[in-house]
């Protein structure tokens, strides 16, 4: 059975008690999913690495889309924002915003990535779980978003409410001592430090419009894709 479960439709997450863990609670938290262009799908993977602080490295389609017409208008947008221009791989040359890197950039020889920090899109943790969809569990700088009922704002990756305490049940998979403390400690730094995980942390992503629940009877959603 999954550990998790993420229902599309109810904008929830569910960590499930483990056996092997007597006493754990369920952990419920809201998401956000994918807008009505960008649908988070169905699928089931699992989560092998935590990345405290992570980068964010943009994908192609919202560069081309979205970020690249902001930065031919204003270069600037790039240094307020806390991108850079790489050629390369993990540890690649970092590039000035000329012409030229841009222009590479557009031509996908150079890629774009968001430096950690308060405003990073990931916000301060990332789930990383191998899926042919490239989604991913992560933060958000934008908590204001949470107070809304229909929660369709992403590109399609699931961002979750609590970072922290999703951290800190998936590291219980993890080496060393991973409390409420460590977690907040490791989010508090300013480099990204990445954590593999013993055991992967099994994730069911799911779309029903009714679920049945023990203690508040079935719940109906609305048909948010249609």
């Amino acid at each position: 059975r999954p550990d998790i479960v993420v229902d599309v439709p109810h904008f929830m997450l569910h960590a499930l008690p483990r056996p092997d863990r007597p006493g754990e609670q369920m952990l419920e938290m809201p998401v956000i999913v994918g807008r009505t262009r960008d649908r988070t799908p169905v699928f089931f993977a699992s989560i092998d690495q935590v990345v405290f602080n992570p980068y964010w490295d943009v994908p192609t389609s919202i560069l081309r889309n979205e970020l690249l017409p902001k930065i031919r208008k204003d270069v600037d947008y790039l240094r307020r924002n806390h991108f850079e221009i790489v050629q390369g791989g993990h540890n690649g040359v970092v590039h000035a915003p000329t012409p030229e890197a841009i222009a590479a950039l557009a031509e996908g020889r150079f890629r774009l990535r968001q430096r950690p920090g308060p405003d990073n899109a990931l916000g301060p943790v990332k789930f990383i779980m191998s899926n042919p969809y490239g989604i991913r569990l992560h933060g958000t700088p934008e908590p204001d978003l949470f107070r809304f009922p229909q929660r369709t704002f992403s590109h399609g990756c699931i961002r979750v409410s609590d970072p922290a305490a999703l951290a800190e049940y998936v590291l219980a998979n993890a080496d060393g001592e991973w409390d409420s403390t460590a977690v907040e400690n490791a989010m508090c730094g300013t480099e990204p430090r990445r954590v593999v995980l013993r055991t992967p942390v099994r994730v069911l992503v799911f779309y029903a419009t009714a679920a049945a629940t023990r203690s508040r009877g079935v719940l109906f959603a609305p048909d948010v894709y249609g």
